[in-house]
């Protein structure tokens, strides 16, 4: 049975070495099961090694109001090659073989309802998850499913936007583990050219009310220079569309794997430029 304090230690553990290291956290997701499974557990220590500090898998889900065209192509792309959340799941004990690295699961809630709370919690807790993210459970409706989890230490990441109030993120801020995800718009997730102009008002909000749990943002950061912008406020940074592109895009493993290892690489080194 492991421990509360195994499953918390590692994203803890890596926003506490990053704040020694005077650096900001690259968060990179991609969906699960696209362009195949094996290629996603080859892609989590490609980009590992090229300078990743989470990995969030996104579950394939048949209607993602959540997310832009991109993502959703590759997530129906998942689905019909029969990616589910049992298979994910056990990518991720297999992956766990050769990596310590955080790793996060956006799952919207009905997988998750339909696999069982219990069921999938002890799923987690085995297979070796450090945390889930699912976008349309919200924190008034996430109680039970929060105890189960919180139970076996599985970290759940709740979201605010620029439209939510002081007041419940505040409450947000309190419920959240591991981190609290700051989404830079409304809308859905997608590559986009230029930022929000009142990004750095807003996170600085985010952080006033978040204490000392770390604010990372995340949707429509698309390049390096987006990436070392937005971490100037914040905690850190998600990138997904942008990386679920390269991976569309390419032609065979190894160019996938070659062209975002590149793209990890080249975000990471313009991150660290102080």
């Amino acid at each position: 049975m492991l421990s509360k304090v195994k499953f918390m230690n590692r994203i803890e553990k890596k926003f506490e070495q990053l704040k020694r290291e005077k650096r900001k956290a690259l968060i990179i997701f991609i969906t699960a099961g696209h362009p195949s499974l094996q290629i996603t557990g080859k892609l989590i220590l490609e980009m590992e090694s090229k300078g990743a500090d989470i990995i969030e898998l996104g579950v394939p889900f048949s209607d993602p109001m959540a997310d832009g065209p991109v993502i959703q192509k590759s997530s129906h792309q998942a689905l019909k090659k029969k990616v589910n959340l049992k298979k994910i799941l056990s990518l991720i004990k297999e992956t766990r073989k050769n990596t310590e690295i955080p790793l996060l699961l956006m799952s919207y809630f009905n997988p998750i309802y339909n696999f069982g709370l219990v069921k999938f919690s002890k799923e987690c807790q085995e297979k070796g998850l450090d945390g889930v993210i699912i976008p349309d459970l919200i924190l008034e409706e996430a109680q039970q499913w929060k105890k189960i989890s919180s139970d076996i230490g599985l970290a759940n990441v709740f979201l605010a936007t620029p439209t939510t109030s002081l007041k419940r993120m505040r409450k947000i801020a309190a419920d959240t583990e591991g981190f609290l995800y700051y989404v830079s718009r409304t809308g859905v997730t997608g590559t986009r050219e230029k930022i929000n102009k009142k990004i750095k008002e807003e996170l600085f909000l985010a952080k006033k009310v978040s204490g000392k749990m770390p604010v990372v943002c995340g949707f429509g950061i698309s390049n390096d220079k987006q990436a070392r912008e937005i971490s100037e406020y914040c905690d850190g940074v998600i990138i997904g569309s942008a990386i679920v592109e390269i991976i569309e895009e390419g032609k065979n493993p190894q160019e996938i794997l070659s062209k975002v290892g590149r793209f990890v690489s080249q975000v990471r080194r313009e991150m660290d430029k102080r």
